[in-house]
Order: C-alpha cells, then structure tokens, then sequence
C-alpha cells in the first residue's frame, strides 16, 4: 500500500479524464472513506474501530455524513472523533444517500475513495483488497476505474435478496453496466473520477452505468455481507423498487445523451 509520500499510480492515469474539479484538496491522503448514515447511532463506534483495524498501518481519514440524524447519531460521532481519524459533515434536512456521498467526497483528501454503509453490513476488512485491485487496475490499464463490491452471499431477508436480484437483471439489460450487485455500498474509486459524474438523487445505486458512461471502467470482487444487528434500516423494499425503476428510466437517458469527446492536441495557430 502507498504511504502519505509515495505517489499513487492512478494519478497519471487519470489525466484522460480531466481536472478533479472546482473541489480539489490539498495534500491528499491515499485514501478516504467515506461513510453516510442516518440514524446509527449505535453502529458508529463498532464500525470505525473495525476501520481503524482494518487499515492500520495506511494513511487515511475516515469521513462521516450525518444526514441530518433524530437519534445520538451526532454524540456518538463526537466520542469516536477522539480516538480516530475521524471529521464530520451534517445535513441540516435529511437529503438521502446519494447527497450524503457526494458531501463526503468533496469533503475528503483521499485519492482514493471507500464508500461504505453505515448499518455495519459491509465489512472493512474487504477495503484493503478492493484498493489493491483498484491500484492494480488502474497501473495496468490507465483510465478511470471503479471497484465494486459484489455481495456473493446476502445476509438479509428473502425478499430484499429477492427484489435485488430482479432489480440487477433489468437494470443490466437497460443500461449495460456488466455489475452483477450495483447495490452494494463497498466501493472504492478516485476522487477525480466521482466528481466528474452527474450528481443526482439515488446516483448512488448506478454508479457502475455513470463510471461508464465517462469513459471508465468497472470491476467486481467478491466481499464480506453481514447481517444487520444493531438499528433499523431507513429503506423500505417496495418504495426502494418504485423510485429504482423511475431512475433507472432516467439514467438510461443519460447514456443516450452525451457523446464522450476524443480530445487531440491540436496545433497552434499562433505557431
């Protein structure tokens, strides 16, 4: 793994795709991950020090978005500060997910980025693979690259396994992603690459199509699932599947829609 001195190999790699963006921080850490939550309160503590474990030895920062939490959510990110690496965004008004990933990416130092769940079912053990890969990927063939987790074994209930199944069929027959779990929130990916994409409600779950659709490319690995023993889960399966399929329409539309410039060095006609 690089340390804080050592160049990461995908920055070079990254020039086809263009600047990082208006956000760019300096002195970026090789890693950040990125983590947002909403009313988890009890998972905050066991979650970082299972992060903390699991990337010892390598430089990084642990960013959490509270979106706008109603339980001690905000108090137990404020005891786990003291022992980590650890800084905090918080939305005002709860504004989903996706909203809360993308603060946590313009927030972060890292070039790399891990997102993960906050409900404790990802596990941050798979992080340092799922960052090797990436690294390796990207040495090895240039370009934007997205790691995502692929939940081989699902530890939830019958009919989330079920209506997740489904939902990976259509949305690989519409959009053509070749990612067998687009939902897992495990993830790792540059920062320059994230803050090209579109920004939008429930991007998250189609990030593998909008990685693509820049002109970059996706991997899966095969990652831990848990099951969820501590809170509640904020998502609903029938409401999840109705907002899915409206934007699934929409970010089929995204990929009819833009045309991804070959950019050449024209000559000077200053000479």
């Amino acid at each position: 793994m690089p340390s804080a001195e050592t160049p990461v190999p995908v920055a070079a790699a990254l020039a086809p795709l263009g600047a990082a963006g208006p956000a760019a921080a300096p002195d970026p850490l090789p890693l950040s991950v990125v983590v947002p939550v909403r009313n988890e309160a009890p998972n905050i503590a066991p979650l970082v020090a299972e992060i903390e474990a699991a990337l010892a030895g390598l430089p990084h920062e642990i960013v959490y978005v509270d979106d706008s939490s109603t339980d001690g959510t905000a108090a137990a990110l404020r005891a786990a500060a003291a022992g980590a690496p650890l800084r905090v965004r918080r939305h005002r008004s709860s504004c989903g997910q996706s909203a809360a990933v993308v603060t946590g990416v313009k927030a972060a130092r890292g070039r790399w980025i891990a997102t993960l769940d906050g409900d404790g079912q990802n596990d941050p053990a798979d992080i340092p693979r799922l960052l090797a890969r990436a690294e390796a990927e990207a040495g090895a063939a240039g370009g934007g690259i997205l790691v995502a987790g692929h939940r081989v074994t699902r530890r939830d209930s019958w009919v989330k396994r079920r209506s997740s199944r489904i939902a990976n069929r259509v949305r690989a027959r519409l959009l053509h992603d070749d990612t067998p779990d687009s939902g897992c929130g495990l993830k790792v990916f540059p920062r320059a690459l994230f803050l090209e994409l579109p920004h939008f409600d429930h991007m998250h779950r189609f990030l593998p199509a909008l990685v693509l659709r820049q002109g970059g490319r996706v991997v899966s690995e095969p990652v831990n699932h848990r099951p969820r023993t501590r809170g509640a889960s904020n998502y609903g399966t029938l409401d999840r599947l109705a907002v899915s399929l409206f934007d699934l329409v929409g970010v089929a539309w995204l990929q009819r829609r833009w045309k991804r410039p070959v950019v050449e060095a024209a000559e000077d006609p200053r000479g």
